[in-house]
C-alpha cells in the first residue's frame, strides 16, 4: 500500500489536498478468493468486496506475468503457477521461479529472443454509484537465465525490463523499479485519469 500511496498522494488541481485519500483495507474484509478468469475480474472482486464493506470507492489491482514461449501457463494464474509442486505451500515465490526456469529450459528457450515476457497490472476503482474506472500498466522484458538480485518479491529476480540497463527488478532500488514497473505505470495512469475526470 505504501508504494500506491506514494504514487497517488499528489495535490489536486487546486493544490489544497491530495487528489486521492487512500485508506487501508477494512480489517473486517478477509482475503478475497481470486477465482475470476481475467486480471480485470480479480481486481473487480477485490474492489467490490471493499466497497461493499465500507460503502466508499475502492481500488484494487491484479497482476500477471505473460511469457511468449509458455502461452496460457501464467497470466491470471501467476501467483499459483507452481501450486502443483509440494514446495509451493512453504515457498510460493521460490517455487514459482524454479518452475518457470524449468519450463523455459524444457521448451528449449536458451537466449533472450526466446524468453520474451511482459508484466501486466490491471487497476480497478469501483464507485458507490456503480461506475468503474479501469486502467492498465505494461512492462515488456525478458526472463533471465537464472535468479539475480535480492530485492523485491515474486518473479523480480528473473524479470529484466527492456527499458532498463540489463538488471532484473530485484537488482534495482525501489524508485528505479517503480519508474519502470507495470504496477507503477498502472497507478500513474489511474492518477492521470482521476486528474482529468475527477473522483466524483
Amino acid at each position: 500500500m505504501a508504494e500506491i500511496a506514494q504514487i497517488l498522494a499528489v495535490p489536486s488541481q487546486e493544490g489544497s489536498s491530495p487528489l486521492v485519500d487512500l485508506l487501508p483495507r477494512p480489517v473486517e474484509v478477509p482475503d478475497v478468493v481470486e477465482d475470476a478468469p481475467t486480471l480485470e475480474g480479480n481486481a473487480r472482486l477485490k474492489a467490490n468486496a471493499i466497497l461493499t464493506a465500507s460503502g466508499r470507492a475502492a481500488v484494487a489491482d491484479d497482476t500477471g506475468l505473460f511469457v511468449d514461449a509458455l502461452p496460457g501457463e501464467l497470466g491470471v494464474r501467476t501467483a499459483r503457477y507452481a501450486s502443483d509442486r509440494p514446495e509451493h505451500a512453504a515457498d510460493p515465490y521460490g517455487a514459482n521461479r524454479r518452475k518457470l526456469l524449468d519450463s523455459l529450459k524444457h521448451a528449449g528457450c536458451t537466449d533472450e529472443a526466446t524468453r520474451r515476457a511482459r508484466f501486466v497490472t490491471l487497476v480497478m476503482v469501483c464507485w458507490p454509484d456503480g461506475r468503474e474506472t479501469v486502467v492498465e500498466g505494461v512492462c515488456e522484458g525478458v526472463i533471465a537465465m537464472s535468479e539475480r538480485g535480492a530485492r523485491g518479491f515474486g518473479f523480480d529476480p528473473l524479470f529484466i525490463p527492456n527499458e532498463g540497463d540489463g538488471r532484473t527488478f530485484a537488482e534495482m532500488s525501489d524508485d528505479e523499479k517503480n519508474d519502470l514497473s507495470h504496477r507503477g505505470r498502472a497507478f500513474r495512469n489511474l492518477l492521470s485519469v482521476l486528474s482529468t475526470s475527477g473522483p466524483a
